[in-house]
């Protein structure tokens, strides 16, 4: 039998053996084949994007079993991004060298057992550690699975489905997180937040096996191993120290001495890259580009707020008001269906009728509005009006902003480079979100401390919690507006 790769790149030649011969025989077949081949990448999808948002509801629960410090809880969601970010761009690069498939088995076995042993985790440290391991399966995970729809399918309108699709998936994962992670946590245990992983990941892989050929490796590459350490370090210790801030003073060396190494390794990084000759992580002619570099900015500041958010509202549902893991869960549902509608619905609409950065624009002033009202937040007040209406603007201004920054960012961009410029822009997310909740819980911590320092008459907990959340609130406004300045003004009076 020819296995010559056709033109086009028809999702009937990652068929293997008698699969092949079925579809090329029957169409019907073939488009089961399909089906299989866009379920595997997106339920990969899903379960990176899931597992970022699904814990959040959770917290208290381990935090009181595994008696974790104040401080300390936020690595069980920073331990996850800092991870998955620092090595997504090697996920990509890997996903160029070895192939999509062994790179994504690799990725999905490591992040399931990760998620077993999270699971039957016995101390805070072991969480914290198997946390890591998910993240690096992850970093492979997202990568592979883009990578296997757009080398399975010709452009076209079959493509387009496939990865509207994938984009819908993985926009819903980090939406229901919340929702999953309160059912679960209330009507079982913290523990199947993860446990719940290991049938999915089970089935991701019998599918993958089943369904997915081989490939082949790019020769001539060669794994960038001085970039990925460099760019994986630095990010880790930036926000390690960042997190000592909030139990330490900024001036201190268990503060600042991994801030310093963390941005001398960042800039090793830098240094690396421009010398490089062969496959750098991320080319220098990239990092040129201004919309390339600005819609980058955009998208770190955005992540930094939108991935605070869930963290804070998530505590402050269940730590100020008092709501059950389910009842946390099911808040978040009206913010859930915003930011699928608005992300599926209502943002390719608008980018088919106008500029990407109006858009921006648009998003950026409805999440602003949102933050300002959560930082409002206190004891009373109605759920309707404190908590629902608020996260709707916040989250409808988070649909309308990730793909038009998206869209900026890969448009300034070469074609040759579309790639990196792709996995740019996600590791810029995600390194946004986990830098951004490492500072934002120092931002919460001291102001708390400060109003505890400052009351004599006494506030309960419950007001001092909130007093360091509300800051938090404020504080990711500000990150929108600065984030999305730089592009805004650059942009000015160009034609889109």
């Amino acid at each position: 039998m020819n296995n010559t790769p056709r033109k086009g790149g028809d999702v009937s030649h990652i068929i293997e053996g008698p699969a092949n011969r079925r579809a090329a025989a029957a169409p019907r077949k073939r488009l089961t084949a399909e089906a299989a081949v866009v379920m595997l990448a997106c339920l990969g999808q899903f379960l990176v994007v899931l597992d970022a948002s699904v814990v959040n509801v959770a917290l208290p629960s381990i935090s009181n079993d595994l008696h974790f410090s104040v401080t300390g809880l936020s690595w069980v969601t920073n331990a996850y991004a800092a991870t998955t970010a620092g090595l997504l761009m090697i996920g990509g690069r890997a996903v160029d060298i070895f192939g999509r498939k062994p790179i994504f088995i690799y990725g999905v076995a490591v992040f399931t057992v990760g998620s077993l042993l999270c699971g039957v985790a016995q101390s805070s440290e072991m969480l914290v550690v198997c946390r890591f391991v998910q993240g690096s399966g992850a970093a492979a995970i997202g990568p592979a699975s883009l990578a296997i729809l757009m080398t399975s399918f010709p452009e076209g309108q079959r493509r387009a489905k496939a990865l509207g699709t994938w984009s819908a998936v993985g926009a819903a994962g980090g939406a229901v997180g919340n929702l999953v992670g309160g059912v679960l946590t209330d009507t079982l245990s913290w523990r199947w937040v993860f446990l719940i992983n290991l049938p999915v990941g089970a089935f991701v892989l019998l599918l993958t096996l089943r369904y997915l050929d081989w490939g082949k490796e790019s020769a001539g590459r060669r794994l960038n191993l001085s970039g990925v350490i460099t760019i994986t370090l630095g990010l880790s210790l930036i926000d390690f120290g960042v997190i000592q801030a909030a139990d330490h003073s900024w001036g201190s060396l268990r503060t600042m001495l991994p801030i310093v190494a963390g941005i001398l390794s960042l800039a090793g990084f830098l240094v690396l890259q421009v010398k490089s000759s062969q496959d750098p992580l991320i080319p220098v002619r990239v990092l040129k580009s201004i919309p390339v570099t600005t819609a980058n900015f955009a998208m770190f500041a955005t992540g930094a707020a939108f991935f605070s958010m869930w963290y804070f509202v998530s505590l402050y549902l269940q730590d100020v008001r008092h709501y059950t893991p389910l009842e946390t869960g099911l808040a978040f549902l009206p913010q859930t269906v915003t930011v699928v509608l608005f992300a599926r619905v209502l943002t390719p609409k608008l980018l088919h009728r106008t500029s990407p950065r109006y858009v921006v624009m648009l998003g950026a002033s409805l999440s602003v509005i949102g933050f300002l009202a959560q930082s409002r937040m206190g004891l009373s007040g109605s759920y309707l009006m404190t908590v629902a209406v608020p996260g709707i603007f916040v989250t409808a201004g988070m649909g309308l902003l990730f793909t038009p920054l998206a869209t900026v960012a890969t448009g300034g961009a070469a074609r040759a480079d579309a790639g990196v410029v792709s996995g740019l822009i996600n590791t810029s997310r995600q390194v946004g979100g986990s830098i951004g909740l490492a500072t934002m819980v120092t931002v919460a911590a001291f102001r708390s401390r400060s109003v505890r320092g400052d009351d004599i008459s006494g506030q309960s907990a419950e007001q001092v919690l909130s007093a360091g959340y509300s800051w938090v609130f404020l504080a990711a406004a500000v990150l929108i507006v600065i984030g999305v300045l730089p592009l805004l003004l650059t942009a000015a009076g160009k034609p889109d």
